[in-house]
């Protein structure tokens, strides 16, 4: 799931995308996957699952997604 000339540890801190929550991510965002109780379970990891869904981010993620989130460009109020 890297993209680009992205490495794994830079994809904890890249901008949220539509998907991600506080306990999913869209692709994985472990800075060290290999080292994840559940890499390549086939039910649980983004690099096993067809939708690419991490449903089990590390513990820190959800500080680090409403980190993210405070961070996101908020839409103008309609008038």
């Amino acid at each position: 799931m890297i993209r680009g000339g992205n490495t794994q540890a830079q994809r904890f801190h890249e901008p949220l995308v539509e998907g991600d929550s506080a306990i999913k991510t869209v692709g994985c965002r472990h800075t060290n996957p290999d080292i994840c109780a559940k890499h390549l379970m086939s039910s649980v990891c983004a690099f096993a699952r067809p939708d690419g869904m991490c449903l089990a981010p590390a513990a820190s993620w959800s500080k680090q997604y409403a980190k993210l989130l405070g961070l996101r460009p908020r839409k103008p109020e309609a008038e």
